[in-house]
């Protein structure tokens, strides 16, 4: 263009742009077409988060694209004050991308839960942009230990979350803090709470499955049982859609961005609501209840107040196997530092006493207790594993030695503090018991159901000197009143070979839903109303993933004499939240038999199970999905009642318990009546070797449960929540 004049007239071929003031535009990421960026209010700042969508190829919208990241950091950048948040824990060479990659999930599950757009498939239809002061308004609800509303009472500061924001946490609450009188950085300083203008518990409908007790026994087992949900229920998802992504991370992130925890903050010594011996199964797990922050480094640490100083003191380690750990003794660990492999574990070099190694060695200079959480093959399944919660250690001697790679490595030899409860002691013994019953002691019987189960039932005494149980006769079929061919039919599927996710032909996966009720491991997803496996009507063969409970016992049980509540049952093997544990097994009878026979200690009727067992389904509304949750007020009874008094198999051996671990539901695979289905029990949450397997024989309001009823009995399961009496 010739500048040369200072008054330029264009010509008609030429346009003129419509020049505005730069504080008039406003900055935009990409966004479909249709979607107007451009604000009209000039109330609302001239700032936009949209994630990318519609044209972009592939799954350049996925929250796992370096792209998208990006933008979600930026969210959360500003939603901190443009401060970047880290995640304590061990950062060396070898655990140098666990306080990154933590930091990720968490921030992709807030940018999720403040407002993110959830755009469509059409690139041409508009959707909604939320400004980002959207996301700074937005308060995340915390789940606490106390059940007041005292928005005066004082609170002591500087706990720190894992995404690394400061958490207010009650005064009356101080000891669960610390052990051996440490306090964390800053809370010996008292403040005022903030006053509050609505209840955090009540305002999110994400808290509703969240225990009103305030008991963190029960708070940690409903997060957990929360996030064991979600993760099979994404697993279920995701199977359907062909698609191999981290469920476990999935629903982590949906328990981060809801702030769906327990124990928010770190502290040195017990955690509430975690006992030793508790198992894990994810490392996920141990994020949300506060056991160990990061997801995959192996130390936790924190800056403690040890009087007058400050401090880096590591708080809790996982010994995974990654490193050459010496765990042969149950009382002792010798542990390995972190750092000097590299992911691909070709690049190689000497530990630096730097993060997790030099909090592991001020550890040994504090004396301060550190919590030690071990990790070992799960024998169910090839390439998983468990994490079992062994208690409190201290570090008595630390030194160097070279490694048969030759790379210089930090080793911290721990001795577990006496008095604590057994916790890896009762897995390594469970396991080799396993592996050759002989070494159990005290055995009345090598084999309950002589040769009948698939795995032999030992029975045991180390109480007394009784001899047994009662007579018996062992079967493993249900004897019904009359003969199944005279039964109802059950209508099977067609599928040739087995029964894949997401057929929409299978006319099981139609009995139950649309979906197949079990994951690919044979968990089951959630309890329904009844579950329909293939039977012999169907086409599909005998390995099909939709025939579990009929397959009978895969467990290692053991029949003992308990303390005060007659013989119970337990299990050599842990038990994964969702496995088939048992069926119960007896002869059906008639309503007008109940009571001819006199008193029946053995009898099952499908009452209304409890509230525990109600709630065990995920949280469908995390999920956008419609609620299934069934009160006990709208709960139906089964007509079928069974006994096992004359008859029957492991199950007769079950006791109460007002807080259980199994809970019943319905299988139909041989016939269609659906008022007189087997009973299988499955496990309502993760169960550690030698605890008793115990179901809820009815709950309050339920038939038959009434304190003044003549089968009511006081109860001695010696829970928390103990009604006093059950049915």
């Amino acid at each position: 263009m010739n500048r040369e004049s200072s008054n330029f007239m264009p010509t008609p071929e030429q346009d003129v742009l419509e020049v505005k003031p730069l504080r008039t535009l406003a900055p935009m990421f990409p966004a479909p077409l249709g979607l107007d960026v451009f604000n009209q209010s000039n109330t609302t700042p001239p700032m936009v988060f949209v994630a990318p969508a519609g044209q972009f190829p592939g799954d350049f919208g996925a929250l796992n694209n370096p792209a998208v990241r990006s933008f979600a950091c930026f969210g959360a950048q500003d939603t901190t004050g443009g401060k970047t948040t880290t995640v304590g824990g061990d950062q060396g060479a070898g655990e140098g991308k666990t306080a990154a990659y933590d930091s990720q999930e968490i921030t992709r599950g807030q940018s999720a839960a403040n407002g993110t757009p959830n755009v469509g498939s059409s690139a041409t239809e508009p959707i909604d942009a939320t400004p980002i002061s959207a996301h700074k308004s937005t308060q995340p609800s915390v789940i606490s230990l106390d059940d007041d509303d005292n928005d005066d009472e004082p609170y002591t500061g500087n706990q720190t979350s894992a995404s690394g924001w400061k958490i207010k946490r009650p005064s009356h609450l101080s000891g669960y803090n610390m052990s051996e009188g440490l306090d964390i950085d800053g809370s010996n300083g008292t403040k005022k709470r903030p006053k509050s203008s609505h209840r955090k518990a009540s305002a999110d409908n994400e808290l509703s499955m969240m225990p009103p007790s305030g008991n963190p026994n029960e708070i940690v087992e409903a997060v957990l049982m929360t996030f064991e949900a979600l993760r099979r229920r994404h697993l279920q998802m995701d199977e359907v859609q062909e698609t191999s992504k981290r469920a476990d991370l999935k629903a982590g992130a949906i328990m981060m961005a809801k702030n769906l925890r327990a124990n928010i903050g770190k502290r040195i010594g017990a955690v509430p609501g975690v006992e030793i011996g508790d198992i894990f199964y994810f490392r996920m797990e141990l994020c949300i209840i506060g056991l160990h922050a990061p997801s995959m480094g192996g130390i936790d640490y924190m800056n403690a107040k040890f009087g007058d100083e400050d401090d880096s003191v590591a708080i809790c380690i996982v010994a995974a196997g990654v490193y050459d750990n010496d765990d042969d003794d149950t009382d002792t660990l010798v542990y390995s530092g972190s750092g000097g492999i590299s992911r691909n574990n070709e690049e190689r070099h000497d530990q630096k006493l730097e993060r997790g190694n030099l909090a592991l060695e001020r550890s040994l200079s504090r004396k301060n207790v550190i919590r030690v959480v071990r990790g070992y093959k799960d024998p169910a399944c090839l390439t998983g594993k468990v994490y079992i919660y062994d208690g409190l250690y201290k570090i008595n001697e630390s030194w160097k030695e070279k490694t048969k790679n030759g790379i210089s490595c930090f080793k911290y030899k721990l001795q577990r503090e006496p008095g604590q409860p057994d916790g890896v002691a009762i897995w390594k013994m469970s396991q080799r018991w396993v592996e050759n019953p002989a070494d159990r002691g005290k055995v009345l019987h090598p084999d309950l159901s002589s040769g009948a189960e698939n795995l032999p039932v030992c029975l045991i005494n180390d109480v007394n000197s009784e001899k047994g149980p009662g007579h018996f006769n062992y079967i493993t079929q249900v004897k019904y009143l009359k003969p199944l061919r005279s039964m109802k039919p059950f209508q099977g599927c067609s599928c040739s070979s087995v029964c894949l996710p997401g057929d929409t032909s299978c006319l099981c996966g139609k009995h139950n839903g649309g979906d197949l009720p079990y994951s690919s491991s044979g968990l089951l997803v959630c309890r329904k109303h009844m579950v329909y496996e293939c039977g012999e009507s169907c086409h599909c063969s005998f390995n099909c993933r939709n025939r579990v409970a009929q397959k009978g016992v895969r467990i290692h049980f053991e029949v003992f004499r308990t303390t005060n509540r007659g013989w119970g049952l337990r299990s050599w093997d842990p038990i994964r939240a969702g496995s088939f544990i048992c069926q119960y097994v007896g002869e059906v009878i008639d309503d007008n038999k109940v009571n001819l026979d006199g008193e029946d200690d053995y009898l099952f009727q499908a009452v209304c199970p409890g509230e525990k067992t109600l709630k065990w389904n995920y949280g469908p509304e995390l999920l956008g999905e419609q609620s299934i949750n069934i009160s006990a007020e709208t709960f139906e009874p089964l007509p079928i009642k069974i006994s096992a008094k004359k008859m029957g198999n492991v199950a007769r051996f079950m006791n109460h318990s007002c807080n259980p671990n199994t809970f019943w539901q319905p299988v139909q695979f041989d016939h269609g009546e659906d008022g007189y289905p087997h009973i299988m029990f499955f496990a309502l949450k993760h169960i550690p070797p030698m605890t008793e397997l115990t179901y809820d024989y009815g709950d309050i309001g339920g038939e038959s449960s009434d304190e003044g009823s003549t089968r009511a009995k006081n109860c001695l399961c010696g829970s928390s929540n103990c009604r006093g009496y059950f049915s």
